[in-house]
């Protein structure tokens, strides 16, 4: 298969799910059992229908980031064919009800070699229930694993899934909390993520747990933390008097 165009969609391939655009954040998941290469990320808006791969995620498909457009056919495509219906069918659920999975399955990369990933999938909804984004991990997972009985297996995928999960949480619990930090403080995206490294520094708290109570705070749930209030309160700019 050429890494330069995309691969025809397979006749039991659906059309590309509603998906869209984002951005690698710094923080990575934790690296259980799987073979320490980095996870891929995907995500995407309805809106759009366009996805968006890192670059991790078109290394493990044995692809160059920016030389094929990503897409759902492409994903598919790249699955194994003994593993795909059940790949198509878990997006397509997800992409409709917005129910998360988990899937392991065989991915046939493009210089021919195979490789065993864990897929998890997080849809994220609005306030009424509707799918607004698709995001999600393909992690690589060790290639030769030791004998273990079913449920021993069972339990560490649930394990490795958990990790994820948790990762994916906190990464979007900061992204939410910059957005805020942008608008209050008329700053730029790495502004926003050095103030919140700064308040985790200074407060001896974890940066998901200063992002959270920056969230709380904006949706009237609880006051900031004294502490916090009180580094943001010296990092705001003075208002400007009207003119």
């Amino acid at each position: 298969m050429s890494s330069t165009s995309a691969p025809s969609r397979p006749a039991d391939v659906p059309a590309p799910a509603p998906v869209g655009s984002g951005r690698v954040h710094r923080s990575l998941p934790p690296r259980g059992s799987a073979t320490g290469r980095l996870p891929g990320r995907f995500r995407g808006d309805p809106a759009t229908g366009s996805w968006w791969w890192s670059p991790e995620l078109y290394a493990l498909h044995g692809l160059s980031a920016g030389t094929v457009e990503p897409s759902v056919q492409l994903l598919l495509a790249h699955v194994h064919t003994d593993d795909r219906s059940a790949v198509r069918d878990a997006l397509a659920t997800a992409g409709t009800s917005g129910t998360p999975f988990a899937r392991e399955h065989r991915v046939l990369r493009a210089d021919g070699g195979q490789r065993t990933v864990l897929l998890v999938c997080e849809p994220e909804t609005d306030a009424s229930g509707a799918v607004v984004a698709l995001a999600g991990l393909l992690v690589e997972v060790a290639a030769a694993r030791p004998a273990a009985p079913e449920d021993e297996h069972v339990r560490h995928l649930e394990t490795e899934v958990e990790q994820l999960r948790s990762a994916m949480a906190s990464r979007a619990a900061i992204e939410q909390a910059k957005g805020i930090l942008m608008l209050l403080m008329s700053c730029g995206d790495q502004v926003a993520f050095d103030l919140l490294a700064h308040i985790s520094s200074h407060t001896h708290r974890k940066v998901r747990d200063v992002a959270l109570a920056i969230i709380d705070s904006a949706s009237g749930a609880r006051p900031l933390p004294d502490d916090i209030r009180d580094i943001l309160h010296d990092a705001t700019p003075p208002s400007r008097p009207a003119g």
